[in-house]
C-alpha cells in the first residue's frame, strides 16, 4: 500500500488540516485505458488509501469519502459546507426536487415531505395493496402456463403501477405503461450521453416527448378535477399548489411527477430485481424469512425487511452521491478546499470489511440479529442521510414488504439466465435480461 509521504499533497489552506492523500496519477490512467466503471476506480483508491482520498480525473482533485464519520460530517451535519450542483438526470427530471437547490429545494422538500410520513403514508396503503394483490394474480397466471416472464421487467411494472395510482389515483393502464417504458429508456441511456447538454438531449429527444405527453395529460386531468377510483393522488396537491405559489408552473409540477416517477419506481424496481437474483444464489435465505413466523406476523414482516435491507446494503439506491465543497472544511483531519468535488459512495462503505464482516456475502440477519450491523449513520445509507436523504424510503420499504408477502410464500423463481455483471447509472441495475419460470414454492 502506497504511504501518504510517497503521494502528491492536494492543494489546501495553510492550517486548515494535513493533507488529502492523493492517488498517483498511473492509477487513474490504468484504470482509463481499461475502460473500467467509476466504481472499480474508486474501490482501487480506496483499498490503497483507506476511506477519505483523493484522485484527479481532470485538473483539480476530486475526493472520496466512504469512511463513515466523514460521511456524516459531510451528508448530516454540515450539507451547508457540502452542496449538490446539479444531478446527473437533470434532462430528465429538470428542476424536480431531486435536482433543486437552495431556497427552491427547501420549498420544494417541505411541500412534498408529509405526504411520504405518518398520515401521508397511509393514504397509500390501499393503492400498494391493490398494485401488490393485481402483481401476484399475473405470477399465479405465469405459474399455471409455464411462461417465462423477466423479472426486472415485473418488477418496474409494478414498481410504476404502485406510484402511477399513488400520484394519480388511477391504476396503470397498459397505454401509459407503454409510453412511461421511455422513462427507463433515458434512465438507461444516461451512462452514454454526450457531455454538452444540448446534444444529451437531441438524442433522447423522441423519449423526453413521450413522458412530456404523459405528464401533460395527467396534469390537465388532475386539473379539471377528475380523480380516479383511489381519489385524488399526489399529483393533485402539486396542481392545487400552484393556486397560491407561482412558482409550481406547468414545467415545475411537470418536473415533480417525473422524478417522482424515476425515484419511486426505478430504484424500487431495481432492488426487487436485485433481491431475487441474490434468492436465487441463497435460497436459505428465503426460507428462513417465511420460517421467522406466520402468515401477516410482525415477525415475519421484519424478516422479509431484512430481506430489503441487507439488498440495499449490497446494491444501495443512491450508489454515489456527489458534492461540492462550498468553502473550505477539515474533514477528519484533512484539509478540504473550496471548489472541491467530492464523492460518497455508499456503494463502497457498504462493503467496507471493517465495518461489515464477509462483506460480499448475502446475510439478512445482520438486521435481525443484535449488533449484526454497525450502528454508526454513516455506516448504512442506501437512501442517504441527513436532509437530503431520500423522501421516499418509507414509502420503498412498505411496498417492497407488501409485494413480498405476496410473491415469496406462492413461488420460488428459476432463472433461465442471470447478468453476469451490473451496471452504474443512477442506480445499480442487472446488466442484462433475467427471464425465470416460476415454481411450486419450496416450503
Amino acid at each position: 500500500m502506497a504511504t501518504e509521504a510517497s503521494l502528491g499533497p492536494v492543494p489546501h489552506a495553510p492550517g486548515t488540516g494535513r493533507p488529502v492523500p492523493e492517488a498517483e496519477p498511473a492509477l487513474v490512467e490504468r484504470w482509463r485505458s481499461g475502460g473500467g466503471e467509476l466504481v472499480d476506480l474508486l474501490a482501487q483508491v480506496r483499498e490503497r488509501l483507506g476511506g477519505i482520498a483523493a484522485f484527479r480525473l481532470g485538473l483539480g482533485p476530486t475526493v472520496l469519502v466512504a469512511d463513515p464519520q466523514a460521511v456524516q460530517h459531510v451528508l448530516a451535519r454540515h450539507p451547508d459546507r457540502y452542496v449538490k450542483r446539479s444531478h446527473r438526470a437533470r434532462l430528465l427530471i429538470g428542476d424536480g426536487v431531486l435536482a433543486a437547490t437552495g431556497v427552491a429545494w427547501k420549498r420544494q422538500r417541505r411541500l412534498l415531505q408529509s405526504q411520504f410520513t405518518g398520515t401521508g403514508m397511509r393514504r397509500y396503503e390501499t393503492r400498494i395493496t391493490e398494485a401488490a394483490r393485481i402483481t401476484a394474480e399475473r405470477w399465479d397466471g405465469y405459474a399455471r402456463t409455464g411462461q417465462t416472464l423477466d423479472v426486472g421487467r415485473e418488477m418496474r411494472r409494478f414498481g410504476l403501477d404502485t406510484i402511477w395510482r399513488s400520484l394519480t389515483g388511477h391504476p396503470l393502464d397498459d397505454a401509459t405503461e407503454r409510453e412511461l417504458a421511455a422513462v427507463a429508456a433515458v434512465v438507461a441511456a444516461l451512462p452514454t450521453l454526450p457531455a454538452d447538454v444540448t446534444d444529451a438531449q437531441d438524442a433522447v429527444a423522441a423519449d423526453l416527448a413521450r413522458i412530456d405527453a404523459v405528464a401533460r395529460h395527467a396534469i390537465e386531468t388532475a386539473r379539471s378535477g377528475a380523480t380516479g377510483p383511489d381519489g385524488p393522488g399526489l399529483l393533485h396537491i402539486l396542481v392545487d399548489a400552484a393556486t397560491d405559489r407561482p412558482e409550481y408552473t406547468d414545467r415545475l409540477i411537470r418536473d415533480e411527477l417525473v422524478t417522482l416517477l424515476v425515484a419511486g419506481h426505478e430504484t424500487t424496481a431495481t432492488t426487487l430485481t436485485w433481491l431475487y437474483l441474490l434468492l436465487d444464489r441463497y435460497p436459505a435465505a428465503r426460507e428462513q424469512a417465511l420460517a421467522a413466523g406466520g402468515e401477516g406476523s410482525a415477525q415475519r414482516r421484519q424478516a422479509i425487511q431484512a430481506l430489503i435491507h441487507e439488498t440495499l446494503r449490497l446494491y444501495p439506491s443512491a450508489w454515489i452521491l456527489p458534492r461540492y465543497a462550498a468553502e473550505d472544511d477539515t474533514l477528519a483531519g484533512y484539509a478540504i478546499e473550496a471548489g472541491t468535488d467530492i464523492l460518497i459512495c455508499p456503494y463502497l462503505t457498504h462493503r467496507d470489511p471493517e465495518l461489515w464482516p464477509d462483506p460480499e456475502s448475502f446475510a439478512p440477519r445482520r438486521f435481525t440479529t443484535p449488533d449484526g450491523r454497525p450502528t454508526h449513520p454513516g455506516a448504512y445509507l442506501p437512501f442517504g442521510i441527513g436532509p437530503r436523504a431520500c423522501l421516499g424510503l418509507q414509502f420503498a420499504l412498505r411496498e417492497s414488504t407488501v409485494l413480498l408477502e405476496h410473491l415469496l410464500p406462492a413461488h420460488t423463481l428459476a432463472f433461465q439466465s442471470t447478468p453476469t455483471k451490473a451496471e452504474y447509472s443512477i442506480t445499480v441495475r442487472p446488466a442484462g435480461p433475467t427471464p425465470a419460470t416460476l415454481e411450486p414454492p419450496l416450503t
